[in-house]
């Protein structure tokens, strides 16, 4: 199941989500994890038979986009196609909000991941919490 975060359980269960990946396994301060805009964006969790795999958030960015952040997929469940179906996900939900499409710092170890969904890197490859990373364009047709 994946839906938009609507209660304080599913919002906890995001996060411990992103604890898990981006502080624990990455090395991310929390503080920097947590960030100003936690109350602005829709977040999304996917759940694995009831329980909490995988999560993203979208938010209003610049010039018509919503910025896609935060898509992290527990070690268990990277094998099932999670983190694309929490993208395909977001980019309806945006779509259908009206956004002319999204755009992303995604980590470059996944860049490939991202251009497979259609994205285009743009610029150089930049560090954000001293991880490699690209920004990446989505336009909807």
């Amino acid at each position: 199941m994946i839906k938009i975060v609507e209660n304080d359980i599913e919002k906890q269960d995001a996060l411990t989500i992103r604890k898990t990946v981006f502080v624990e396994e990455q090395g991310v301060p929390l503080e920097a994890e947590i960030d100003e805009f936690e109350e602005i964006s829709k977040h999304i969790i996917l759940y694995h038979e009831a329980e909490p795999a995988a999560v993203g958030r979208y938010r209003t960015y610049h010039n018509g986009y919503a910025k896609v952040e935060r898509i992290a997929v527990l070690k268990p469940y990277r094998k099932y196609g999670y983190g694309k179906e929490v993208m395909d996900f977001i980019n309806l939900k945006a779509k259908k909000d009206g956004f002319l499409g999204t755009v992303l710092n995604g980590q470059s170890h996944a860049q490939g991941f991202y251009e497979k969904l259609g994205y285009i890197t743009e610029g150089e490859e930049f560090l954000e919490e001293d991880i490699p990373h690209y920004h990446m364009k989505l336009t909807f047709s």
